[in-house]
């Protein structure tokens, strides 16, 4: 039971954390960054957040708290032995 758990958080785990590094890289930065490759320039020449950039902030916050989560779950079962 604990090992199909432990297989599973693990595999949650890899998902959130390619997620978390596709979402970083489609913030906007100071230079543009890879956010200018899917409109994100065009959005930066009127100012301010986009409603597109508050709902990515959002998204990314929120995979973050799961990759978090996933990451002190897989060492809880791990440090009480599987």
């Amino acid at each position: 039971m604990i090992t199909a758990l432990l297989v599973a958080l693990s595999v949650l785990l890899v998902i959130t954390s390619v997620l978390l590094v596709v979402l970083i890289l489609l913030h906007r930065g100071k230079g543009g960054g890879l956010s200018d490759l899917f409109g994100g320039g065009v959005s930066s020449s009127i100012g301010g957040s986009s409603v597109a950039e508050k709902n990515l902030d959002r998204l990314t916050i929120g995979i973050g708290l799961i990759w978090a989560a996933c990451i002190v779950a897989v060492g809880l079962l791990v440090r009480t032995g599987t």
